[in-house]
């Protein structure tokens, strides 16, 4: 009787599991697996029928403080220093761990750290450095941090992941490209932030991530923000962290992503910088990265917690390198707006649609990765 039943739709057996008499079929080419479940649900000899659907491990890091890393995992869980535990709302993160099961990221994927340069010297960090960089500062090529603020950001895009230790990168396997334009001070001249960027573009960058940010309109920042996103690099940049307008370079809407702040219990925190360039948004809250291995003295641990907008674009950056390492033919414009269509509008109850304060959204990595055709939000 089953033969004959398999047989009227034109399917083919390819299966039956005994006892449970459960039959895996090969159907039609002309037909959707929609429509053939509708046709055998009609049918009184069918019990019922539903596609043979795809189960999958769930990638965690061991990673030592992966546990942490709520902007990467949220659960509800427990974080932040000793002595002043946060705990946020489960699942207000980025989706990393469903992301990482389609990529975790090709070494020649470079992300450049257009910042205070970076520790070649971290734990996290030592095997994942292109080169030495290049040094605006100091006007060599050596981009050695003497701050620390460029190896935070570094970390937090793409740490040595799975390793047993420290955090866990967006970008696992992704290079880090150290270019130093900001010093001890914490300041750079526009200059080195203009030399920085070109540099970056001209040496490999895929990405060009920018967490620092200027008050002030400059015409020679722009063109060298649209001499990188014309060579098909996309330029991932902070909005500020004083609660007002979107700083320079996020504020130049048509050549780069302009990154917000979130916290762990997905709300726009309130000093994040907001106006009609933003983009999207990513945790920039209470997040663990690294420091420098001379930060806290001898024998400590080289990590630390920060707030930021510097700390919510690496995230952003780490995502387009994930991209790029699955997709390399799509242009900057497309992955832009693959990251800014499919992230999640945490706010919509107040602000639906694209708004001042978090764009489209909180980044969603599991959807800017999944294999299928992005439409435009209204």
């Amino acid at each position: 009787m089953v033969e004959v039943t398999i047989a009227a739709y034109q399917s083919r057996k390819l299966k039956r599991i005994p006892r449970l008499n459960i039959y895996q079929l090969q159907i039609p080419e002309y037909i959707t697996v929609e429509e053939m479940l509708y046709v055998l649900s009609r049918n009184p000899d069918v019990e019922y029928a539903e596609p043979n659907y795809i189960a999958h491990i769930t990638v965690t890091p061991n990673d030592l403080y992966f546990s942490e890393q709520y902007a990467l995992y949220n659960s509800g869980q427990e974080f932040g220093p000793p002595g002043s535990p946060q705990q946020g709302t489960s699942r207000a993160d980025i989706k990393a761990r469903e992301a990482w099961e389609e990529t975790t990221g090709l070494e020649d994927v470079i992300i450049a750290i257009v910042d205070s340069g970076v520790d070649f010297d971290h734990p996290d960090l030592d095997d994942k450095i292109q080169s030495r960089g290049r040094d605006f500062v100091n006007d060599d090529f050596d981009a050695t941090d003497d701050l620390f603020h460029g190896t935070f950001v570094a970390g937090i895009a793409a740490a040595e992941t799975n390793n047993s230790a420290g955090i866990s990168g967006v970008a696992w396997n992704c290079k880090i490209l150290p270019v130093k334009v900001i010093d001890i001070t914490e300041e750079g001249e526009y200059i080195w932030i203009i030399d920085g960027i070109r540099w970056a573009a001209d040496n490999g960058a895929d990405v060009i991530n920018l967490s620092i940010g200027g008050d002030v309109y400059s015409l020679a920042l722009e063109e060298a923000v649209k001499y990188a996103y014309e060579k098909n690099i996309v330029v991932v940049a902070a909005t500020g962290n004083d609660g007002g307008s979107v700083l320079y370079p996020a504020a130049y809407e048509n050549y780069c992503l302009a990154v917000a702040a979130t916290d762990y219990d997905d709300f726009r925190t309130t000093w994040s910088n907001y106006g009609p360039e933003v983009d999207v948004a990513a945790p920039g809250e209470q997040i663990i990265s690294l420091v420098p291995t001379w930060y806290w003295g001898p024998e400590s641990l080289p990590y630390a917690y920060g707030d930021g907008t510097s700390l919510a674009a690496p995230h952003v950056s780490g995502l387009v390198a994930l991209i790029l390492s699955i997709k390399p033919t799509l242009n900057a414009a497309d992955i832009m707006n693959i990251i800014r269509y499919t992230a999640d509008d945490i706010n919509s109850i107040n602000y639906p649609g694209k708004d001042e304060f978090i764009g489209y959204g909180r980044i969603n990595m599991e959807k800017a990765l999944v294999p299928i055709i992005i439409t435009k939000k209204k």
